[in-house]
């Protein structure tokens, strides 16, 4: 008998040990005396030979000595259970061809993975990667964000259409952003179902942060080994070259897709969504662009959780200020019951919701939108039955509890605080429901049928738009909306404990009491710890690089304080030092920062000692506010530098007016910044006294660190995207052989107004762009290595679409009569370069 096809069968799809691999590359597994014990079938087109001679013989009959060398060298950095080396040029034969190679343990076996090395000329990883970062952290908004991400992703890589793809907590997806070439269908805004992408895929995304399938009708290579091993066992979770599903290739070829890649995007370690990118040809990227890929969406990783967590702080900052005044006034009321019932406002404040409830002391009291007393004590017996003294809380209240269904247009989503030990009295917030249009790539709820590949689920080959209206549904509950709520129990706990009867608390007696300890002690961890995990954020959404991001995040934890959010903005240029110290003496005194005079030459600081100065004046400027000149509102506080002889940075810092100094007791975190990070970190000196009529300091910056800019007056400005001047509109080409430059290029181009932009590296891509869509203007490159861009400029006179040229040559550059009329910019690009190329057009 058949096993019945459904929804499941994907999600019972051992995809992780396919038994063989994609085609651009081969595998060798290894046992623990470097014998070869598997290999791809294909390897011998790699590695010379046939088949047999590979296995059972040892790695270094095989490969060259520098190849083996190279492997083992890397071994020992294989630490965890998901970890990867990988290895980029190497000469595996001893004969000149380089190989890119990732290697990695699968239980007892060490996969090592080759692919010939691509070489591409003009394309720096890192720098691209740290580009592309600076591109997108320029973005306010969490939708330009992801959209900016994906618009640098599609530039990196090339790929037709590339998706920021977000999963809900039921599975499914949505397509949250998308830049996709001229002419293709747009999928934003789209809803997947979760059999789309099941639940073992998932995990591994989890795991393996990139996904790649170059071409989908490419024969995999069989994975074959000897006798004593079992090939089609062989788990290649971590394997750059894994072989893919039936299912999904029949799934890409019923979307019309020729070649995929996916870069995983986690928060807190979870799989929070993915970058999809489709191409309609076959495309394979070398593993170093597509190692640049993976980073890159690593660091968005980061940014993105920074930028959430940034949100969730202010929101519990919020909600922590309201229950401090809370507390303040709680402390006057007579007894817990009025403690509790006069603050439900105040409760409506802290969460958001649009009704409340509370039961207490056997009575209800209503506010806002929620269901009726009968219905509110029906709910809070359920709720004392199935999750006692615990928070509970669900955004679709009619699927845990049936009786719901009754009021779900009023409260379809409720979160229950318990404020007592026992499950009697309770807060219970409610949201109203949320009529929305969903639209879905396709029916989610079609039937499907056993197809051709057996007992399995065969994927649906429709994609037309379906739209669904979801009902019964509330805006979900966040975790900042937990931990708000943790915070608001632990609170009343302690109200209740504080304004009950003397005879009522002995009652109760030490359980309770350890019970407030434990809860308080549990919030104050929680407080410290989101702290913490809100500073490393923000440290991340700072950096550029991962060593930047390691560099900086010990000294700046503690200058990001909650407290003390304003710190100057780096832009990882040189930055005036008079913008550092004018930022620092504005947030604490606002209009009256002039009591901080500064005087001394116009210098920038390279950004490490940026960085590291700028802790010192906050803890300076700290210091003075608290306990130093600027604590008295005649202190002043004089600031002056100069350069030395040997051109090293000397500030000296002089405070007056104030309150008389008494030097520390002990050496803080403070002091301790204040007297080291600029010798440890810049290799300078820095001394401080505590004068008893104010306190000096003395910095010295060495002058590798320094600068002398003329008439600096802060940081670089930044150019907003939207321009007054704009005069370019619709699809605007590029024509530019080094991505780097073309990158610059396009930014300049989109902020002078086109709507979108597409790139060719060559004469026949830029042709075949043309044909494709006519721009409406053209940039192009004269030298592009081996050819020239003419016969691109012949074909847009032909046209009749402006153009210009740009060159290293400038003005003096060469052109044929017949296009000697086109503007020509000198390189490198710059926005002042092309707008005034443009004013020449009429």
């Amino acid at each position: 008998m058949n096993e019945q096809v459904n929804l499941t069968n994907c999600d019972r799809e051992p995809i992780h040990v396919p038994g063989s691999v994609q085609p651009f590359g081969f595998l060798l597994a290894l046992v623990s005396d470097f014998t070869i014990c598997m290999a791809s079938e294909n390897a011998p087109d790699y590695l010379g030979g046939d088949i047999g001679g590979l296995l059972q013989k040892p790695i270094a009959a095989v490969l060259s000595p520098a190849g083996v060398a190279a492997i083992r060298s890397r071994v020992d950095y294989l630490s965890g259970p998901d970890a990867v080396e990988r290895m980029f040029g190497i000469d595996l034969l001893g004969k000149g061809r380089l190989f890119d190679l990732a290697i990695h343990f699968s239980g007892a076996y060490l996969v090592v993975e080759a692919e010939p090395s691509l070489i591409e000329s003009g394309a720096n990883s890192g720098e691209l990667v740290r580009l592309m970062l600076g591109r997108i952290r320029k973005t306010t908004s969490m939708a330009d964000l992801a959209q900016e991400a994906a618009r640098q992703l599609k530039l990196l890589t090339g790929f037709d259409r590339v998706m920021v793809y977000r999963f809900h907590p039921d599975g499914s997806g949505e397509v949250i952003a998308e830049v996709a070439g001229p002419g293709l269908e747009p999928f934003l805004g789209l809803h997947y179902p979760a059999s789309d992408i099941p639940r073992q895929a998932r995990q591994l995304y989890q795991r393996n942060w990139l996904r790649i399938i170059a071409d989908i009708n490419a024969a995999p290579a069989p994975l074959l080994s000897t006798p004593v091993h079992n090939a089609g066992l062989l788990d290649l979770s971590m394997s750059v070259l894994r072989a893919v599903s039936p299912i999904h290739i029949e799934y890409l070829r019923n979307m019309g897709v020729a070649a995929s890649m996916s870069v995983s995007i986690l928060r807190d370690g979870k799989l929070w969504g993915l970058f999809a990118c489709h191409h309609y040809a076959p495309h394979h990227l070398s593993f170093e662009k597509r190692t640049a890929a993976e980073l890159f969406g690593q660091m968005y990783s980061w940014l993105l959780e920074a930028r959430e967590r940034e949100t969730d702080i202010a929101y519990e900052t919020r909600a922590h200020h309201i229950q401090e005044r809370l507390i303040e006034r709680a402390a006057a009321q007579a007894h817990s019951k009025r403690a509790i019932l006069d603050f439900v406002a105040d409760y409506r404040q802290m969460i958001e919701c649009d009704g409340i409830a509370v039961w207490s002391d056997d009575e209800i009291t209503l506010d806002g939108e929620t269901p009726t007393e009968a219905e509110v004590q029906d709910l809070i017996g359920f709720i004392n039955r199935t999750s006692p003294g615990r928070i509970c809380a669900s955004a679709e209240i009619a699927k845990i509890y049936a009786a719901g269904e009754a009021f779900r247009a009023r409260a379809a989503g409720f979160l229950a605080i318990p404020i007592s030990r026992t499950p009697r009295d309770c807060l219970i917030f409610f949201r109203r429901e949320m009529l929305r249009s969903v639209n879905w790539a396709g029916d989610p709820h079609k039937t499907y049928s056993e197809g051709p590949l057996g007992a399995r689920l065969t994927p649906r080959k429709s994609f037309e738009l379906w739209q669904q209206t979801v009902a019964g549904q509330a805006k979900p509950w966040t975790a900042a909306d937990l931990r708000i709520a943790e915070s608001l129990r632990v609170t009343l706990l302690e109200v209740i404990l504080q304004l009950s009867e003397l005879a009522a608390r002995e009652r109760r007696g030490a359980q309770e009491r350890q019970e407030l300890m434990i809860a308080e002690l549990n919030h104050r961890v929680r407080n410290i710890l989101s702290l913490v995990r809100g500073l490393v954020a923000q440290s991340k959404d700072t950096a550029n690089s991962v060593e930047e991001f390691a560099a900086i995040l010990g000294g700046r934890i503690q200058a990001l304080a909650r407290a003390h959010d304003q710190i100057t903005n780096l832009n990882w240029a040189p930055v005036a030092l008079r913008h550092l110290l004018e930022s620092e003496a504005g947030a604490y005194l606002g209009a009256r920062a002039g009591r901080v005079r500064m005087e001394g030459p116009d210098v920038a600081l390279d950004p490490k000692a940026f960085a590291t100065l700028a802790l010192v004046v906050h803890e300076m400027m700290t210091n003075s506010v608290k306990y130093g000149a600027l604590a008295d509102s005649t202190g002043q506080v004089q600031v002056i530098w100069r350069l030395d002889p040997g051109a090293s940075l000397v500030i000296d810092w002089k405070e007056s007016g104030g309150p008389p100094v008494q030097p520390p007791s002990r050496r803080g975190f403070g002091t301790t910044i204040i007297e080291r990070s600029v010798p440890f970190d810049l290799k300078g000196d820095a001394e401080i006294r505590f004068d008893l009529l104010g306190v000096q300091a003395r910095f010295v910056i060495p002058a590798n660190f320094v600068q002398i800019v003329p008439a600096i007056t802060g940081a670089p400005a930044h150019h907003h995207a939207k321009q007054e001047s704009a005069r370019l509109s619709g699809t605007v080409l590029i024509v530019e052989d080094n991505l780097i430059i073309a990158m610059g290029a396009e930014v300049i181009l989109l902020e002078l107004g086109a709507r979108h932009v597409e790139t060719a590296a060559s004469v026949n891509h830029a042709l075949k762009a043309i044909e494709r869509a006519l721009p409406s203007f053209a940039l192009l490159d004269i030298n592009l290595g081996a050819e020239s861009s003419l016969p691109v400029g012949y074909r847009l006179k032909e046209l009749g679409v402006p153009f210009m040229f740009a060159t290293g040559y400038g003005e003096r550059a060469p052109l044929p009569a017949e296009l000697s009329d086109a503007p020509i910019v000198q390189k490198p690009y710059t926005r002042e370069l092309i707008e005034k190329a443009l004013s020449k057009f009429k």
